[in-house]
């Protein structure tokens, strides 16, 4: 059962950002202080990643644990309105997978980040970044 009204619901759910969250601005900002430039959901980009490298063709994706399911197969399936939220959560997860598999093919270098390593780790998600910045120049 749902704690919330629909009104309070609608509310709630409108108010959830789809680009630039808390967790896309803090990684950015990092990068940006650290003196690393990028674009911003570079819609150019198959999958319009978060934050792209487009030179040394990394593309970083920022993802919510609700919203491309996270612990899917141990995780409680929503209870409200659950034929839509398993589809809708079913079908970005495939989404994941296709854009990975794409820019793959095109030679990218994709990292995906769920929002709470963002807030809980970030330190080692920028190392991990600037790894593969590393690695891309060394190629370059």
């Amino acid at each position: 059962m749902d704690c919330f009204t629909p009104q309070q619901r609608s509310k709630v759910m409108s108010a959830i950002r789809s680009k630039d969250t808390k967790e896309e601005i803090t990684l950015a900002k990092a990068l940006w202080h650290l003196g690393y430039r990028y674009r911003k959901n570079n819609r150019k980009i198959f999958g319009c990643p978060d934050l792209t490298f487009t030179i040394l063709k990394i593309a970083i994706f920022v993802d919510g644990e609700f919203f491309h399911g996270k612990d899917w197969e141990t995780k409680r399936k929503p209870q409200t309105n659950s034929e839509y939220w398993i589809k809708k959560i079913e079908r970005n997860m495939q989404r994941d997978i296709e854009v990975n598999a794409y820019l793959e093919s095109q030679n990218w270098k994709i990292l995906r980040f769920w929002s709470n390593d963002i807030k809980k780790n970030l330190d080692s998600c920028i190392l991990e970044i600037q790894n593969a910045i590393n690695e891309r120049q060394k190629t370059k």
